[in-house]
């Protein structure tokens, strides 16, 4: 029993790890097409296509992720002999409802996009929303079968299909740019043949669950000949039985499915309050493919910021089982020391990402987008970074002590708050606005989490180790990289110096950010190695370096 405990447990972490490699390749394509993107389409295609895209993961979001999870549920609590029709009913009924709500929403996007494109405020916007209509007719169908290996804790088939599903969905994409680019198609086309890529890739990813299902079911025949099928069977063979559990079998789909859905909207809303306010409030600054390009400029510094809150938000998810540990042991001591040390580290790893942006935000623009338009904005976009890793870590952390739907909630509150602070700050300040009401809106929602956390664990953190020490630390950082700045200003900021520069700062900054942090103890060695898996292996690379004793 107890070699089958480990073996379980090791088969969990194996998943687990490869799931979270699989995340952090697609998301990475994910952020880093986006530069081909505007570099090929220009600002008014990036604007249209970021405009676009948050929708539509909303609606995959509310299609797939809910069922996914509960279909990954069902799936592993029948995994006794004589189950494997109730299995097959698990995954057919959740096929069923995904796809119901998949042609809904293919419709709403495709037959739907003029009144879309009116509603958000740009005609410009119809080719892009049609583009991206078929892909929903084919993720529901991948993402049930994803659950349905998950519920098997077999891992690799959601992997594979992911990761392809991204690369064809880029590929395809820059494909399409760069042929109707070729033969001078407009704005609103080539956002169009971009969005295509979604499709394309929702096919791929499709095919690939498609194939593993299909091994998945020669290898069950052969199973089940070589047991016998009529006594592995005999418990399904009642039609009348199999009918009840069928009717009793949606509504539990349901009940489990739709609160998944509906807390895993609460991260793209933010991006959405955009997409229904931006274009919107800048009318007043002129024609709707200028509206477009002032988006496409806002939007420039999203993706770097992303990176830092992906990696933020992988390294959180590491917190969630040692939480719940401990939790279960009562050891309220360690809860608070792992609140601590996480909070501590998540705050300069991200104030320390959110300074050099901000610091370097003109070269780092001419090196991505090939001039430095916009530049300011993304400077403010950048301080969005550190209280999104703070967002991360705290949802983690709340979430292993057991407060599922507070994270959610308050980024509902911050997106509400980020409605409300554009629609007085963009008419004014135009895209700077925006920039600012997403610093202020996420600056709310890790706000609220951490004061939610200090209360839950009884913790209250000293103002010197919080405030005035990372601080100091922050100030030697910007010394160092505007000296770098002011020794490089003579020089032209073509796109190879850009690079140069941005590079060089964003290491320069780094080193002497770390160098200060351990230099004020702001992390001790003890604190570093209570990091779950990390901290131990950090520990050691550091005083190999001899940076700590």
């Amino acid at each position: 029993m107890m070699e089958t405990k480990e073996s379980l447990s090791s088969k969990l972490l194996k998943g687990a790890a490869v799931l979270s490699a699989a995340a952090l390749v697609t998301k990475l394509l994910g952020m880093l097409q986006k530069i081909p993107l505007q570099n090929i389409g220009g600002d008014g295609v990036f604007g249209i296509y970021n405009t676009v895209y948050p929708f539509y993961t909303l609606l995959i979001t509310l299609t797939t992720s809910g069922f996914q999870a509960a279909v990954a549920k069902f799936v592993a609590e029948r995994q006794a002999p004589g189950l494997e029709r109730e299995r097959g009913e698990v995954l057919r009924l959740a096929s069923a409802a995904m796809l119901v709500l998949g042609v809904a929403f293919a419709g709403l996007l495709y037959f739907g996009a003029p009144f879309l494109a009116q509603l958000i405020g740009s005609r410009l916007l119809i080719p892009a929303f049609r583009g991206a209509a078929p892909a929903l007719l084919l993720v529901p169908v991948a993402a049930a079968l994803r659950g349905y290996f998950q519920g098997h804790q077999r891992m690799t088939p959601t992997a594979v299909s992911q990761v392809l599903e991204q690369a064809v969905r880029v590929t395809v994409m820059i494909v399409l740019l760069l042929g109707l680019s070729r033969i001078g198609a407009g704005e609103a086309e080539l956002a169009g043949g971009a969005l295509i890529g979604s499709s394309a890739g929702a096919a791929a990813g499709l095919g690939v669950m498609l194939l593993y299902w299909r091994r998945e079911k020669i290898t069950s025949r052969e199973a089940l000949s070589a047991y016998g099928e009529g006594t592995t069977l005999r418990a399904n063979t009642d039609p009348t039985s199999r009918r009840e559990r069928r009717r009793q079998l949606l509504p539990a789909l349901l009940k489990d499915a739709v609160p998944i859905s509906f807390a895993a909207l609460a991260v793209p809303l933010i991006s959405l309050v955009d997409t229904f306010t931006l274009p919107r409030l800048l009318s007043a600054h002129g024609e709707e493919l200028r509206i477009m390009a002032q988006v496409g400029i806002y939007n420039r510094g999203i993706p770097l910021v992303q990176l830092v809150t992906m990696l933020a938000t992988s390294l959180s998810v590491l917190f969630i089982p040692a939480m719940a540990e401990l939790q279960m042991k009562g050891d309220a001591g360690a809860i608070r020391r792992q609140v601590q040390v996480a909070l501590r580290w998540f705050w300069l790893v991200g104030l320390a990402a959110s300074l050099g942006l901000a610091l370097l935000a003109a070269p780092i623009n001419v090196m991505l987008y090939e001039d430095a338009a916009g530049s300011a904005t993304l400077a403010w976009v950048a301080w969005t970074a550190a209280p999104g890793a703070l967002v991360a870590v705290t949802s983690a952390l709340l979430q292993g002590l057991g407060h599922v739907r507070a994270p959610a909630l308050h980024l509902l509150a911050a997106a509400l708050l980020k409605t409300a602070l554009n629609a007085v700050l963009v008419p004014q300040l135009g895209i700077t606005g925006a920039a600012i009401a997403g610093v202020a809106a996420y600056g709310a929602a890790a706000a609220l989490n951490a004061a939610l956390l200090l209360r839950r664990v009884q913790l209250r953190p000293r103002l010197r180790d919080a405030l005035l020490r990372p601080a100091a630390a922050a100030l030697a950082m910007a010394a160092a990289v505007l000296a770098l700045r002011l020794a490089a200003a003579e020089l032209p900021l073509g796109r190879g110096m850009a690079a140069a520069v941005s590079l060089l700062g964003v290491l320069l900054g780094a080193a002497v950010f770390a160098a200060a942090v351990l230099r004020t103890r702001l992390l001790s060695a003890a604190e570093l190695s209570a990091l779950p898996r990390v901290g131990p292996k950090l520990l050691t690379l550091l005083r190999k370096l001899r940076l700590l004793p």
